[in-house]
């Protein structure tokens, strides 16, 4: 829908890039505040535990107060503590910030994806899904330029850039925030825009589909966390992305060690080339899922390369055109995943159970946020190299494409489990 997609998918490129802007930050950040490589894969990494600790009650908040207040809410809290890390004065305010960070975002994701079970049904979502999430790699692609700019030629008031960086980069959340408020329905059958008829079909082929996934047993919050299927889903969720967090925490720093001294600027260039590679195919494997109607396979083989490729980095370390190239390969498997993998669970799960599954498999997931980027630090301060933690991404990666062939291919059809 022209009315509800456009609108969430700049909603979610805001989200991302406060979340990931902390890479560029890093590119001097790290050199002004003496950030060890250990210190900051713990300091990437910490947000996602306080993602982690407050995400299903947010998401079970969401489904009872509607989208509209607690989306909001989410917005305004998380682009005001974004900002307030531009001004933190060593590593122990970027470790509480960012925990605050956690915190404060917690919900939006998986909050966005129950959003958009009110809307679009089961056929048709894992492209609304996939259009939706198309925010990540586009983030990257606006981001990474932008955050190169701001580094090499902003330091108003005697503030260093990454500073400035961090600080404006959190205004538009909290102005998206307020327009949320006023833009963002919260169900079809308070949405202005749409005809009678197309809103008594809409509210009625969605309610079919709930009353299918009731009778599979997991329409409240503690059948849904009690289903092996969720927490098939919550494994795989973890492994792939271990990867992605991977790439997206490490990309830059791994491309400014390999381009000779170039300016930020550049950096950010090069960074957004697998990003635009990860966009396409994150539209096209959501449209041809759809077509299929297929899941566990359209996330298992992408994701399975990508992995293959992400343990292979350290094969060409010296080469930036090689790197580059995996780089993309990768991005194809860790942004075209998203769109069939989040159809999965909402093919047998509705209410309550939605909302909590939902949370469960994102927030814990979401902890490979936390894991990875540490592990991969530790690797660089012990070995001086980060090429043999991305090697154990890249294993997580495949053993999450071998978990989700585990899913029966028509989870609506199947009995529960």
């Amino acid at each position: 829908m022209i009315r509800i997609i456009p609108f969430i998918f700049v909603l979610y490129i805001v989200a991302f890039l406060d979340r990931i802007n902390i890479t560029f930050a890093a590119l001097s950040m790290n050199a002004e505040l003496g950030v060890t490589s250990e210190q900051y894969g713990l300091l990437v990494g910490i947000f996602f535990l306080g993602y982690f600790a407050f995400e299903i009650p947010s998401n079970l908040l969401l489904h009872r107060v509607g989208a509209r207040i607690w989306i909001a809410r989410i917005l305004v809290s998380w682009g005001l503590l974004a900002s307030l890390t531009g001004l933190a004065q060593n590593v122990g305010h970027l470790y509480g910030l960012r925990f605050a960070l956690g915190l404060a975002e917690a919900g939006f994701a998986p909050g966005m994806l129950l959003y958009l079970t009110y809307w679009f049904p089961r056929r048709s979502r894992a492209q609304a899904v996939g259009v939706y999430l198309l925010g990540m790699p586009v983030a990257t692609i606006i981001g990474a330029p932008l955050s190169g700019l701001i580094l090499d030629h902003i330091s108003w008031l005697g503030l260093s850039s990454w500073r400035w960086l961090l600080i404006l980069e959190g205004v538009p959340a909290i102005v998206l925030g307020f327009a949320t408020y006023f833009l963002l329905p919260n169900r079809p059958e308070s949405a202005p825009f749409l005809a009678p008829e197309e809103r008594t079909w809409l509210v009625g082929r969605l309610a079919e589909e709930a009353d299918d996934a009731r009778r599979c047993g997991t329409g409240s919050a503690l059948a849904a966390l009690a289903t092996t299927r969720v927490w098939t889903l919550t494994a795989t969720y973890f492994g792939i992305l271990t990867g992605l967090y991977a790439f997206s925490f490490w990309a830059p720093l791994l491309v400014k060690s390999l381009a000779g001294g170039s300016a930020n600027t550049t950096v950010g260039l090069l960074v957004m080339i697998p990003s635009a590679v990860g966009a396409l195919a994150m539209v096209l494997l959501s449209r041809h899922s759809d077509r299929r109607n297929e899941r566990p396979y359209h996330v298992a083989i992408p994701v399975a390369i990508a992995g293959i490729a992400l343990a292979s980095l350290g094969v060409g370390s010296d080469s930036l055109a090689f790197t580059l190239m995996l780089l993309c390969v990768i991005a194809i498997g860790i942004y075209g995943f998203f769109g069939p993998f989040w159809a999965i669970p909402g093919a047998f799960l509705s209410g309550y159970g939605a909302a909590a599954g939902l949370a469960l498999i994102n927030a814990s997931g979401n902890l490979a946020g936390f894991v990875g980027p540490y592990v991969i630090g530790s690797f660089a301060q012990r070995a001086g190299s980060p090429y043999p933690g991305l090697a154990v991404a890249g294993l997580a990666m495949v053993v999450a494409a071998v978990l989700v062939t585990q899913l029966p291919m028509r989870l609506a059809e199947s009995a529960p489990a």
